[in-house]
């Protein structure tokens, strides 16, 4: 199965500090290289996790406060500079396209290729995965994000092998679930295939309590969520919209994701994040708390 690779390049609140930089993670498989977010010193950030912007291929937006896109103008000056030629995709909430527009009065004659999207629901379906977005309650217009590697039926190798089946476009239609014949039998594709089960990263960054975080992280194998405030900091949370340790993992747990990390941690938080974590592993116990530079694979 495709792995996903996720590489946390930001990892912090809205104030950055010498530990975490502004929010910016990048998920990459097979040919897609994704940005999710790009927050004020991104492409550094990548400099130093040793990656490529050049590779980055789409950008998905949560939403259009300054600590998560300030550094898409310095991204895309350094792009033309360096000869990228793709077609770069963005997709983010209502009011992307105006957002945009404004953002690239800031860089006059800019010579990149943007194709920019307002999105929601499932919005990229391609042939082995998936992209959707729900909208989240964070005072602006806000998306959280899930890529779904799509399941795939794979072909059992030893059991083609004991049967003799040769290489041929008959390996195909058993692939595809259709019985086939040789030799005058019969050979069911059920008993010589197997499901090999797909992979789901969800992303929810910024927003309070609703019943879309649920839906969206439905599953997945690893849901990756803001948890900027503490329990003791619960009516300070809901002010501002954002989720206390608590509320990320009681979302993790009706979810029943597998594993959860959480992101976009206050800097009050800088030198004592263990009361952020045991908070949450106190209702979910697959817990831990993402770092800059931190690499994961699913």
């Amino acid at each position: 199965m495709e792995k996903v690779t996720i590489n946390f390049l930001g990892t912090g609140n809205a104030i950055p500090t010498k530990e975490k930089n502004h929010t910016a993670i990048l998920a990459s498989f097979k040919n897609e290289i994704i940005l999710v977010d790009c927050g004020e010193g991104t492409q550094r950030q990548l400099k130093i996790a040793g990656l490529s912007a050049h590779k980055i291929n789409r950008i998905l937006i949560t939403h259009w406060h300054g600590d998560h896109i300030l550094g898409l103008p310095g991204l895309f000056e350094t792009l033309v500079m360096t000869g990228y030629t793709k077609k770069l995709k963005i997709y983010g909430p209502k009011g992307t396209k105006y957002f945009m527009s404004i953002l690239l009065k800031l860089i006059p004659g800019l010579k990149l290729l943007l194709e920019i999207h307002e999105v929601s629901g499932k919005f990229i379906d391609e042939k082995d995965f998936y992209i959707e977005a729900k909208p989240m309650s964070h005072g602006v217009p806000t998306n959280a994000y899930a890529i779904v590697i799509k399941d795939k039926i794979r072909i059992d190798k030893n059991k083609i092998k004991k049967l003799r089946i040769p290489q041929s476009p008959l390996l195909g239609k058993l692939q595809q679930g259709k019985d086939i014949i040789i030799d005058n039998k019969k050979i069911k594709a059920k008993d010589v295939t197997y499901l090999e089960k797909g992979k789901k990263v969800s992303f929810i960054l910024d927003t309070k309590m609703n019943d879309n975080s649920i839906k969206l992280a439905k599953n997945s194998d690893i849901l990756i969520i803001e948890s900027a405030f503490s329990s003791e900091e619960a009516r300070k949370a809901k002010a501002k919209e954002h989720l206390t340790s608590e509320e990320a993992a009681i979302i993790a747990k009706k979810a029943k994701v597998k594993q959860l990390i959480l992101t976009h941690i206050s800097q009050r938080y800088e030198h004592c994040p263990e009361v952020i974590e045991n908070e949450a592993k106190k209702i979910f116990k697959n817990v831990s708390i993402a770092k800059d530079f931190d690499k994961i694979e699913v």
